[in-house]
């Protein structure tokens, strides 16, 4: 009784999605940008529809679920998190991850490495920096 109550309290306290919740996630089949960018004709007629289903009470997921029914996955602006989608979430991340890698091996290597230490000047050169160095002083 006390979790059908909770949970009555919880829905009734959730407030429904609003346009621009929306907006900056569903892209114009169009001019492939967001909803909230775009000026094209389908995306006003898109943005009515949200409009309507809202009033009608319609859930955000359920929406965009209705969304992606008439024009497809491509009509959402994240991909989602299953399938082949999954690629898009991973491969940033394992990019990232395996460019922390390589840059601290090399790190690590390069501290690791020693220095080359200067070694004697030729006899010709030194002498050059002598003569320099004595101009300068003069």
């Amino acid at each position: 009784m006390i979790l059908l109550a909770a949970l009555v309290a919880v829905l009734a306290v959730a407030s429904p999605p609003t346009l621009a919740d929306l907006e900056d996630e569903v892209v114009c089949p169009t001019c492939q940008v967001t909803l909230d960018q775009s000026n094209a004709p389908i995306a006003d007629r898109m943005r009515a529809y949200i409009r309507e289903r809202i009033a009608a009470g319609d859930s955000k997921e359920e929406i965009k679920a209705k969304l992606v029914e008439q024009f497809g996955p491509r009509v959402l602006a994240v991909p989602e998190r299953r399938g082949f989608d999954l690629i898009a979430w991973l491969l940033p991340i394992g990019g990232a991850v395996l460019g922390a890698a390589v840059l601290g091996a090399l790190a690590w290597r390069w501290s690791r490495t020693p220095g080359r230490e200067a070694g004697p000047l030729a006899p010709e050169l030194e002498r050059r920096v002598e003569d320099e160095l004595a101009r300068f002083d003069g």
